[in-house]
């Protein structure tokens, strides 16, 4: 984040703006709305700007900047077309630390003024940090047709009513359970429909009916956060991410994600890698029981799909004989999206008419799998947290009928931007990992799907379909 955005308070506040053209105009425009007290140094205002100092609306100093114009104000804005006067303006504000924005120079500005869309009281403010001001106004003209005037309205009555919930709800989080469920219900529906006078009297009506018995219910959220690219988040994770008051999650899941999570929720990492577990499972299970038993809405966020390998099933089994209520969110599971990310179709009419998801290793730690059942022709087999127990992997399916010539795939950090696609065969797979340095999390593919992958892969390194993003590819 190259800025941070914050809103600052301005009203009655003397602001100074440098420059008295049209771009200054602009400028001047946004500050009146927020109610500043604006003082324009100019030899001479443009048209609009000299009909506003004619009323009096500015005050206008018919000369050129001077040092000591910044003296009390609160905010500057350079708006000259002269470089040398721009930078002396940034220089001095810098030095009062005083907020300065130069128009059109982001490397002069401590602050850029962003596009705005206006629903007072809700403002939505977009900045791409000087980089491309039209992209930001496309955004803004995207984001004005989603957003109606109804949600200012729906924010003034909100305003309006923030004393008499804060008076009726002991903590924080009960007053947060409350505005959600009347932001997402009924009296914001008829704020909407424009019926303002009737939304009041009902949201009168629910603040006296859950004032008189205030309690507050916990509840587990258990979601997939799938293998790493947040955006294969579904909509009701997203959703439930952003209401959690307590974040419980596991090493797999990706920073990007996290990222979405409720800025002042609780964070609690639990993360398990091999040999080494931050909290038992057992603990785990637990932990979510204790935190909803609090009135806390719980939200147990896991890599890929928690009921794919995720052990999903052992924590909301707890749950359950606790009696504590629970929402299960699945997620697009590392088999899925890692194949899909690396151009490997699962199945296939003419290499694969089944595919079998596996774990690499058991409860023990031991590799004791069906070896019959997966070393079958036309078949695709997805190991999951595989790496450890290559070695034997790869002498098993050969010992159990595939040639060693079977194309085998290793997808390290799949979905993510670090992703790796290395391609080997059962016979060379054993070296390979050993020469390349794999880091779990890595999955393993092995079947004649594999082949697929040079025709199919569709990610490369000077390709990126996210704007953030690289994904390198590399085969063997």
């Amino acid at each position: 984040m190259d800025y941070l955005p914050i809103f600052i308070n301005i009203r009655q506040r003397k602001c100074i703006v440098i420059g008295g053209g049209a771009v200054a105009a602009r400028k001047i425009s946004l500050l009146r709305k927020a109610g500043a007290d604006v003082h324009v140094i100019s030899p001479v205002l443009c048209d609009e700007l000299a009909l506003l100092a004619e009323k009096g609306v500015i005050t206008h100093l018919a000369r050129e900047f001077q040092n000591d114009d910044l003296d009390d104000c609160a905010l500057v804005i350079a708006a000259t077309d002269d470089r040398a006067v721009n930078e002396n303006i940034s220089q001095l504000a810098n030095a009062r630390n005083l907020p300065v924005n130069v128009v059109d120079n982001p490397d002069l500005c401590s602050f850029i003024m962003p596009s705005i869309i206006d629903r007072s009281p809700v403002q939505i403010a977009v900045s791409t940090g000087g980089a491309s001001p039209v992209l930001a106004r496309m955004i803004r003209t995207r984001l004005e047709g989603l957003i109606p005037a109804s949600y200012g309205r729906l924010g003034a009555l909100v305003e309006g009513f923030r004393d008499k919930v804060k008076a009726a709800f002991p903590n924080v989080e009960m007053r947060r359970t409350f505005w959600e469920n009347i932001l997402g219900g009924s009296v914001a529906e008829l704020v909407f429909a424009g019926h303002d006078e009737e939304a009041k009297q009902k949201l009168d009506e629910l603040l006296e009916q859950e004032s008189a018995n205030p309690q507050q219910s916990g509840e587990v959220y258990l979601v997939g956060a799938g293998p790493g690219d947040p955006d294969l988040l579904t909509f009701r994770a997203l959703r439930l991410m952003q209401q959690a008051d307590v974040v419980v999650y596991d090493r797999l899941v990706s920073p990007a994600i996290m990222d979405k999570v409720r800025r002042d929720a609780e964070i609690v990492y639990v993360g398990k890698a091999r040999d080494k577990h931050t909290m038992q499972q057992e603990n785990i299970n637990q932990l979510l029981v204790r935190l909803a038993k609090e009135g806390k809405r719980v939200l147990r966020l896991k890599g890929g799909d928690p009921f794919i390998f995720g052990r999903g099933g052992e924590e909301i089994e707890l749950l359950a004989a606790n009696n504590v209520p629970f929402q299960i969110v699945p997620g697009i599971t590392a088999a899925n999206g890692c194949a899909s990310y690396a151009g490997i179709p699962l199945t296939h009419r003419d290499y694969a008419q089944s595919c079998v998801f596996v774990t690499g290793h058991l409860k023990d730690g031991s590799v004791d799998l069906n070896w019959d059942a997966l070393a079958h022709p036309n078949q695709t087999v997805v190991f999951y947290m595989g790496l450890h127990g290559a070695p034997t992997l790869c002498r098993e399916m050969i010992a159990h009928g595939l040639p060693d010539t079977t194309p085998v795939a290793l997808v390290e950090q799949g979905t993510t931007p670090q992703q790796r696609v290395i391609t080997a065969t059962l016979g060379t797979l054993e070296s390979v990992i050993a020469s390349e340095d794999i880091k779990p999390p890595t999955l393993i593919i092995v079947g004649e799907v594999v082949g697929l992958h040079d025709k199919l892969k569709w990610l490369e390194e000077h390709h990126q379909d996210h704007a953030d993003s690289v994904f390198a590819y590399k085969d063997n």
